[in-house]
C-alpha cells in the first residue's frame, strides 16, 4: 500500500472517529450521572438522521440550497432527538433509576423495539437519500486519490466537540455539578442541589450528540431503518474500551476504534469486525475498567433474593410439570405449526436456563451468551454435514467447542464484572458472528449451513419427548445445585465476594466453573436448534439472540426456578401469535418488555409469589386478632413473683 493509500484510510478512520465520538460521549454523559447503560441510544442517533433526511428532501427542500439552511435542518434533527430524549428521561428512565443495570439495560432495549416500529410508521421503510452539503462537496486530492471534502469537516469536528465538552464540564458551574453527580450523587443532593433537573439536562445533551451524529451522516449515507443497532454495538465498544464515565476515554477509544476498523478494511477486509471487538478485548483484559476509567471493585450485593424453587410443596411442583407436559403435547396437536413452536419454546428454554445458572447462582452477567448457543450449532452442523455424525454425536461435538472456547475465555471473564463482563461477553459473540459471516468457506457466510438431517421427520415425535426430557433434568439439576453446600457457596459468592473470599471460598474458580458449565448448556442448546431447524446462519450469534436469551429469565424471573419456562413461552408464544395479526408487533412487544421491567422487575413468576406473600401476610375479615389490653391495664405477674 502506497502512502497516499494509507493517509486515505487514516482519514477516513479519523472521520468515522468522529460519528463514534459524538455517540459515545453522549452515552458516556448519561450512563455518568443517571448510571443507566441506555441500549436505545442508536435510535436517537437513527432519529437525527431520517428526520433531518426527509427535512431537506420532502418537507423543505428549498433550505438544502443553502449551507445556513442545511446546517439549521442538521441542528434541528438534534433538537428533535434531544427532545425524545427528555420524554424518555421522564417516562422511562426515571422510573428505571435505581434498578440494576441489567434490568436497565433490557428495558432500554424494549425502549429500542418500540421506536423502531415507531419510526417505521412515521417515515416509511425506505431509505431516504438526501442531497450533499452545499459548498462542502467536492475533495481534496491526496496523490491519485481523493478526500470528500465534507468528511474532512467531520474529522475536524470531532476535536471542537470534545473541547467544548470540556470546557462545558470544567469551566461552568452547571459542569462542575454534573462531575459531582458523576463521582457521588447522593453526596450531591445531601449538599442541596437536587440531581434531577442534572440528569434531565444530561439526558437531553447526550441523545442531542446522538442525534447530530446521525444528522451528519446524510451528506454521506443514506437514512435507512438498520441504522440504530448498526452503530449502537460500536458505540458500546467505544464507551467500554474508553472507561464508562469518562469523556476522554471515550475520545482515546473513539480515535482508536476508527483507525483499527479504516486499516483492517485496507490489510484484513475479511477480519475487520473481529479485529474491533478484539481490540476491546485486549483493552478489558489489560485494563478491567477501560482505559480511563476509574477502578473496579468488588460489589457487596445483600439484596439479591435467594434462588427460589416455587412452588415448595411437592403437589405445586408437580402441578408446574405437569401444566408444562401437558401445553406441550397440546401444541404437538395443532399440527406442524404448532409442533415447531413448542420445539422452539423448549430449545430457549433450554438456552435461558444456560444464562439463568450463570446470572443466579454466579452472579455473572452475560450480553453475549449466544456465543456459546452458535458455537454449539455450528459445532452440530460441521460435524454432521463432513464427518455424518448422528444426532448425539453431533450435539457432543457442538457441546465439545463450546467447552473448549468457555475454558479459555473463562479465564478472562472473571477477571471483570458488571457492565464490563457484560461486554466482553459481547465482543467474543460479536467476534463469533463475524466469523460466521466472513469465513464463508468454512460457515457458508450469510448463506449458512443447511439441508442438515439430523432429525428426520418420521423420529421427530421421538426426539421432540427427548428435548422435553432435556428440559426436565436441566430443571432437576438447577433445583439440586441451588439446595446443596455448592450452590449456598455460589449464591455466597453472588451477594457478598468479599465476605466470601474472607471465610476461605475460592471466589474465582467457583465463578470459573458456574461459567463453563453455563457455556456447555448453551452449546447443547445451540445443537438441538441447528437439528431440529436443519440449519444453521450467522443470526444464531447475533445481539438480538443474546437479548432473547436475557429477555426469557428476565420476563418469567431470573431468581424462579421455573422462569425460564414461563418466560420462553411468552416470548415465543407471545411473539409468534403478535406476528400474525400485528404489522408492528415488535413495537408492542418492546411495550411490554418496559411495562415488565417498571412495574414486575423480579419478572411474571417472582410477582406472583410477591402478590402471594402479601395476602397471605395480609388477615382477613374473618381471622380473628387477640383483644388488644389498654395501657393502664394489669398484667399478671409470672408464678411465684414478689
Amino acid at each position: 500500500m502506497g502512502f497516499e493509500a494509507l493517509a486515505l484510510q487514516l482519514l477516513n478512520g479519523l472521520s468515522h472517529a468522529t460519528t463514534l465520538f459524538l455517540m459515545a460521549s453522549g452515552l458516556t454523559l448519561i450512563f455518568g450521572v443517571t448510571r443507566i447503560v441506555n441500549f436505545a441510544h442508536g435510535s436517537f442517533f437513527m432519529l437525527g438522521a431520517l428526520w433531518s433526511a426527509h427535512a431537506v428532501t420532502n418537507w423543505w427542500p428549498d433550505m438544502a440550497g443553502s449551507a445556513w439552511g442545511y446546517g439549521a435542518v442538521i441542528l434541528m434533527g438534534a433538537c428533535v432527538a434531544a427532545l425524545l430524549g427528555a420524554v424518555t428521561e421522564v417516562l422511562l428512565l426515571k422510573r428505571m433509576r435505581h434498578a440494576p443495570q441489567l434490568y436497565q439495560l433490557v428495558a432500554t432495549f424494549g425502549l429500542t423495539l418500540a421506536l423502531h416500529d415507531a419510526m417505521r410508521w412515521t417515515f416509511g421503510p425506505e431509505e431516504v437519500f438526501a442531497p450533499r452539503f452545499p459548498g462542502l462537496k467536492g475533495a481534496i486530492q491526496l496523490g491519485e486519490s481523493y478526500f470528500p471534502t465534507w468528511q474532512l469537516f467531520t474529522l475536524v469536528l470531532g476535536p471542537l466537540v470534545w473541547l467544548g465538552l470540556h470546557l462545558l464540564l470544567t469551566r461552568t458551574l452547571w459542569g462542575q455539578r454534573v462531575k459531582a453527580a458523576t463521582q457521588d450523587r447522593e453526596m450531591l443532593a445531601a449538599l442541596g442541589v437536587n440531581p434531577a433537573p442534572l440528569m434531565l439536562g444530561v439526558v437531553i445533551l447526550g441523545c442531542g450528540l446522538a442525534g447530530l451524529a446521525g444528522a451528519l451522516q446524510l451528506p454521506r449515507e443514506p437514512a435507512h431503518l438498520q441504522m440504530d443497532v448498526n452503530v449502537v454495538v460500536e458505540t458500546f465498544v467505544v464507551v467500554v474500551t474508553g472507561g464508562l464515565g469518562s469523556i476522554g476515554g471515550a475520545f482515546a477509544a473513539a480515535v482508536l476504534i476508527g483507525l483499527i476498523h479504516a486499516l483492517g478494511l485496507s490489510f484484513f477486509p475479511q477480519a475487520t469486525l473481529v479485529l474491533v471487538f478484539l481490540t476491546m478485548a485486549v483493552v478489558l483484559v489489560w485494563r478491567p475498567q477501560g482505559l480511563a476509567g476509574p477502578a473496579a471493585h468488588a460489589e457487596q450485593r445483600e439484596s439479591v433474593p435467594v434462588f427460589a424453587l416455587w412452588p415448595v410443596a411437592l403437589w405445586g411442583r408437580a402441578l408446574f410439570v405437569a401444566a408444562f407436559v401437558g401445553l406441550t403435547f397440546l401444541a404437538w396437536g395443532q399440527g406442524d405449526y404448532g409442533r415447531s413452536l413448542a420445539e422452539d419454546v423448549m430449545v430457549m428454554m433450554l438456552f435461558g436456563l444456560s444464562l439463568q445458572w450463570m446470572m443466579a447462582l454466579g452472579g455473572l452477567v452475560s450480553f453475549g451468551h449466544a456465543a456459546f448457543f452458535a458455537l454449539g450449532a455450528y459445532g452440530a452442523a460441521l460435524s454432521h454435514l463432513h464427518w455424518g455424525a448422528g444426532l448425539f454425536t453431533a450435539l457432543a461435538v457442538g457441546m465439545a467447542l463450546a467447552l473448549a472456547v468457555a475454558l479459555a475465555f473463562g479465564a478472562l471473564v472473571v477477571r471483570s464484572s458488571g457492565v464490563y463482563l457484560a461486554m466482553l461477553s459481547l465482543a467474543l459473540a460479536q467476534m463469533i458472528w463475524a466469523g460466521a459471516v466472513q469465513w464463508v468457506g468454512l460457515t457458508g457466510g450469510d448463506n449458512g449451513l443447511i439441508g442438515l438431517r439430523l432429525i428426520t421427520p418420521e423420529s421427530r415425535a421421538l426426539w421432540d419427548a427427548v428435548l422435553c426430557g432435556f428440559m426436565l433434568l436441566a430443571l432437576v439439576g438447577m433445583a439440586r445445585v441451588a439446595r446443596s453446600g455448592r450452590g449456598a457457596a455460589l449464591q455466597a459468592v453472588r451477594d457478598a465476594p468479599l465476605r466470601a473470599a474472607a471465610s476461605g471460598l475460592p471466589v474465582q474458580l467457583l465463578r470459573y466453573q458456574v461459567f463453563v458449565g453455563s457455556a456447555t448448556l448453551a452449546g447443547l442448546a445451540g445443537g438441538l436448534w441447528a437439528a431440529f431447524k436443519g440449519a444453521v446462519f450467522p443470526s444464531v450469534a447475533s445481539v438480538a439472540m443474546s437479548v432473547d436469551a436475557l429477555l426469557v429469565i428476565l420476563l418469567g424471573g431470573v431468581h424462579q426456578l421455573w422462569g425460564s419456562a414461563v418466560g420462553s413461552a411468552l416470548l415465543v408464544w407471545g411473539g409468534a401469535v403478535l406476528g400474525q395479526g400485528l404489522d408492528y408487533w415488535r413495537g408492542v412487544l418492546g411495550l411490554v418488555i418496559m411495562l415488565v421491567m417498571v412495574l414486575a422487575p423480579s419478572g411474571v413468576l417472582g410477582a406472583v409469589q410477591q402478590w402471594l406473600a402479601r395476602r397471605k401476610a395480609t388477615p382477613g375479615p374473618s381471622t380473628t386478632l387477640p383483644p388488644t389490653l389498654p395501657a393502664n391495664a394489669p398484667t399478671a405477674s409470672p408464678k411465684g413473683a414478689a
